[in-house]
């Protein structure tokens, strides 16, 4: 028996999530369906993040134990050739024995796109969010900085979440601007439940001009979800780095 890692990049367009779920289609589920067939085992698959429904990601991790005798490093090639072509597997490796993802200090960083002009753009439609009020950068620049730091985020977090703890550290949250597009991008340890949809959401209204970026300090210290902004949506978001400490 050995445990292989897996780092996968999915469209998360079509998908209700990266966590299996009853008759849903979800990321997971179609790792343990194209690994199981592809070994001749039943094969769960562990994932470190638990993308919500409509999230990308470039660099997910997920590990799995098979008996199977291909190298580590081969399983990619073999796997990618049963998966649905808005998944991919980057890189595959064998770890030790007890390596598991989500018990493991690490960083995480998303971005959050946004198109911010007259119209959409349709080639962008499925990984931006797009909206024709104009935002003012600066504004969410400063609010952002609040942000920054070990802090109790739980009203920036869905109500549904689960989490033995709300409080989280931000190590970087810069807001960018590339033209049309505005990019949000946070790097922390761990996340909440749509923490990073309900952030962006936030750094939306202060740039709308609607609250001041100092009003960001009042929302923390609120401890209430409706505090803080609406829950951008999902196909703006995508997992970008996944780096083990």
């Amino acid at each position: 028996m050995k445990r292989v890692m897996l780092t996968v990049a999915y469209d998360g367009t079509a998908y209700s999530g990266f966590q299996v779920q009853e008759n849903a289609k979800t990321i997971e589920g179609e790792l343990n369906r194209c690994l199981s067939g592809l070994f001749s085992e039943d094969i769960k698959v562990i994932g470190a993040s638990r993308t919500d429904a409509g999230v990308h990601a470039l660099c997910n991790v997920a590990v799995f134990d098979t008996n199977a005798r291909m190298p580590g490093e081969k399983i990619s090639y073999a796997l990618n050739q049963r998966l649905p072509e808005d998944i991919r597997i980057r890189r595959s490796k064998e770890v030790e024995a007890d390596f598991h993802p989500r018990r493991c200090e690490s960083r995480k960083t998303y971005e959050y796109r946004i198109i911010n002009s007259q119209f959409p753009l349709p080639t962008k439609r499925l990984y931006t969010h797009f909206t024709y009020i104009p935002l003012d950068v600066i504004r969410m620049q400063a609010a952002a900085l609040y942000l920054v730091g070990e802090h109790d985020f739980k009203s920036f977090s869905s109500i549904a979440s689960q989490a033995e703890t709300t409080v989280r550290t931000i190590y970087d949250l810069q807001v960018k601007q590339e033209g049309e597009e505005i990019i949000i991008r946070v790097t922390g340890n761990g996340f909440l439940y749509n923490m990073v949809r309900i952030i962006a959401g936030t750094l939306i209204e202060v740039g709308k001009g609607r609250w001041e970026a100092e009003y960001v300090p009042d929302i923390l210290n609120a401890l209430d979800r409706t505090a803080a902004g609406p829950t951008a949506p999902a196909r703006g978001l995508m997992l970008t780095n996944y780096e083990f400490l």
